[in-house]
């Protein structure tokens, strides 16, 4: 048996970077495939999500099945398990081969001494996955393949749409492009990937209004996208396109992106509005902080790059900012689709050190804006208490805050802001929020 590096076994290898060392998939992966052939990337990254995805029904399945369970050091044979329960259950790999290709992984792992453990689990299941799967719908927490504790916040602060969140979360995101609309325009774009052979997605119901957002029918590579390495086209949800246009910076107005990297949104700033006068780039990490300026060396922009604490001042000269786009630190639960390990990864107990911390940021930038600006406040979370909770008692410690209304074509008005569920329109679930301080510049 050969020892080359195979997709199951760097999707197991992933798996258990996470489950248990609680390490972020977009360390785990990379690290996981750095040793495969680049045609076998898709399928690590699609056993990988999908195990993370169904991850609580999976795991319920195998301590059913295992005599005992993995220990820590053998954690890559409980992800191996839990690749093979997926394949058999949500891929359209032939059973044989699932099953096959699994068991000879331990190889790889170079622990074949659990072939015959790997192949008899996998064997029952087989046999008894109509009772398994009956079994497993039983509880909540794995029937919706959530932590019971989001489950209860998505049915406290969203009681009409909980279900549909959770079974939204579980889905596979579709990959959307950001069109830079200084270079060409949506159309012409449309074209280029017609050109090359890439499909795009059937509109939404309801459908979205946003100019600059393409959808395709199946994610690809980066590399084959028309232009990409010249800043034609980003890969950027639809939600968080939202941002700049929201924002509308004018020209010459120098403008805050208090919590900025990757970029995306900033990219975006510059794209709708070239003429900015200046655009503060702040970022506390520093290794976030090179990327971000990775990214808008490729879009061609100039930004104004800092590292600092957006709940701090030491960084600021003093210069009052026109506006300000605060995106904040949050729970990022309405990403979870595209970001799975979010519900092995985040605890209850994080929710409140992240109220506190956005509102930190929150009341230092309104600081930072000056007479007439504006301030958008966004997050890519679905939990009121980081949306309009907070917003609402920012407005009560600020009396003098005027809300400005945000219409969309989906979504939800909550009070002074806007919340998008995940899947609604296609998109993500994010908030907004829409501040201006009164008075003259």
């Amino acid at each position: 048996m050969s020892n080359h590096w195979t997709p199951r076994a760097a999707a197991a290898r992933a798996v258990a970077e996470v489950l248990f060392h609680h390490r972020s998939l977009t360390t785990a992966l990379p690290k996981a495939t750095e040793s495969l052939d680049p045609g076998d990337h898709a399928l690590t990254q699609e056993i990988t999500y999908g195990v993370l995805r169904h991850s609580f029904q999976l795991e319920a399945i195998a301590k059913k099945l295992l005599k005992r369970p993995f220990k820590k050091k053998n954690g890559d044979l409980h992800g191996l398990v839990l690749g093979g329960l997926y394949q058999l259950q949500w891929m359209r790999v032939p059973p044989h081969a699932a099953l096959s290709e699994t068991v000879n992984a331990t190889a790889v792992l170079k622990k074949e001494w659990a072939r015959g453990v790997i192949n008899a689990v996998l064997r029952r299941f087989q046999r008894e996955q109509e009772a398994l799967l009956e079994a497993t719908n039983q509880q909540p927490s794995l029937r919706f393949n959530h932590p019971q504790w989001i489950i209860q916040k998505l049915q406290q602060g969203w009681p009409e749409h909980w279900e549909r969140t959770l079974h939204a979360n579980n889905q596979r995101p579709p990959m959307s492009l950001r069109v830079n609309l200084q270079q060409q325009s949506r159309d012409h774009y449309l074209e280029a990937l017609c050109s090359s052979g890439i499909e795009i997605a059937p509109p939404t119901e309801p459908p979205v209004n946003i100019p600059t957002l393409i959808t395709l029918k199946k994610g690809v590579a980066v590399t084959l996208l028309p232009n990409f390495e010249n800043g034609a086209v980003s890969v950027q949800d639809g939600a968080p396109q939202l941002a700049a246009p929201l924002l509308d910076p004018q020209a010459n107005e120098r403008i805050l992106d208090a919590c900025a990297a990757p970029g995306g949104k900033s990219g975006h700033l510059l794209e709708y509005q070239p003429a900015i006068g200046e655009l503060v780039a702040l970022e506390r990490d520093r290794v976030r902080l090179s990327l971000l300026q990775e990214n808008m060396k490729r879009l061609g922009v100039r930004v104004t790059p800092l590292q600092g604490d957006a709940a701090t001042t030491e960084w600021w000269d003093g210069t009052p900012f026109d506006r300000i786009l605060l995106d904040a630190p949050c729970s990022a639960s309405g990403v979870i689709r595209r970001n799975p390990d979010i519900k092995q990864l985040r605890r209850s107990e994080d929710i409140p050190s992240l109220v506190q911390q956005q509102s930190a940021i929150l009341e230092n930038c309104w600081g930072l804006l000056r007479q007439g600006g504006r301030l958008l406040y966004a997050t890519c979370s679905i939990f009121p208490e980081e949306n309009e909770q907070q917003i609402h008692t920012f407005l009560q410690q600020h009396p003098e805050a005027v809300v400005e209304p945000i219409q969309l074509d989906c979504g939800h008005a909550t009070g002074a802001g806007h919340q998008l569920l995940p899947g609604e329109c296609g998109m993500d679930g994010f908030y907004y929020a829409c501040l201006r301080k009164p008075g003259a510049p």
